[in-house]
């Protein structure tokens, strides 16, 4: 009997499955910030769970049969299946709760809108193949980020001594609402990471490295499991781009 079939049976977890779009091997991990997106959750909740890459190519049967006409990610939770990422987190925050799983949602509001433009603004970047626009969109991006940079500088109110007079310290939290990881950072970090290595391959586009707020997130996630051991290589993020990155005219 496998550790996970004794944490079901004698301990009282519940049985869950998630499912996420497999690598372009057909069994790796796939490019897919939603995927992450839920794997990061499960990951930090502590729960049991098991993970099943879906070759988009070749869905198997049975997983047409369990939920037909859904792509991954989704989960089944107790046998139930669940779709939609945004329902699905929300389902999992009632479902995993405290004393046995943390509360991931943020304790600070503002936690879950920063950098919430920066992937559309990243998208029409580098899909663009108009001279002309390229360097409005590439302007557009870098404001989007700069307000993300100034948000992760900006220290929380738990960050500044109540006896401090002057200017403000720099915030040096490792996330978006502290020093742990919450549902906003899960929707964040792969999106972020998405953009860091699509737009330096196709577009020789780096983050400022100004931007020490934006750095000091992304090497932090770099040292989280929770992050790397979800995040799919490099070489499937820059082959889901092959066709979506447009050559400039």
């Amino acid at each position: 009997m496998s550790w996970c079939d004794i944490a079901v049976k004698k301990l009282g977890f519940p049985t869950i499955e998630l499912f996420v779009k497999a690598g372009s091997d057909g069994e790796s991990i796939g490019n897919c910030p939603f995927s992450q997106r839920l794997f990061m959750i499960l990951w930090l909740k502590g729960v049991i769970f098991n993970v099943t890459t879906v070759d988009l190519k070749r869905k198997p049967a049975d997983l047409q049969d369990l939920a037909p006409g859904t792509n991954p990610p989704f989960v089944t939770f107790n046998g139930e299946v669940k779709v939609d990422v945004n329902k699905i987190e929300e389902f999992l925050e009632e479902k995993l709760i405290p004393p046995r799983y943390p509360r991931l949602a943020p304790k600070h509001p503002e936690a879950n809108t920063a950098g919430i433009d920066v992937f559309a603004k990243f998208s029409a970047y580098i899909k663009n193949q108009r001279k002309d626009t390229n360097d409005a969109l590439e302007k557009t991006l870098l404001k989007s980020l700069r307000r993300l940079d100034d948000f992760l500088r900006t220290p929380l109110p738990e960050e500044i001594d109540a006896d401090t007079s002057g200017d403000l310290p720099e915030s040096s939290r490792s996330s978006l609402d502290g020093s742990e990881l919450t549902l906003a950072d899960c929707n964040l970090l792969p999106k972020l990471h998405i953009l860091k290595v699509v737009a330096k391959k196709y577009r020789g586009f780096e983050i400022p490295a100004e931007m020490t707020g934006v750095w000091r997130y992304l090497n932090c996630a770099y040292q989280r499991e929770e992050f790397t051991s979800t995040c799919p290589a490099e070489r499937e993020i820059h082959f889901a781009y092959l066709d979506v990155a447009k050559q400039i005219k």
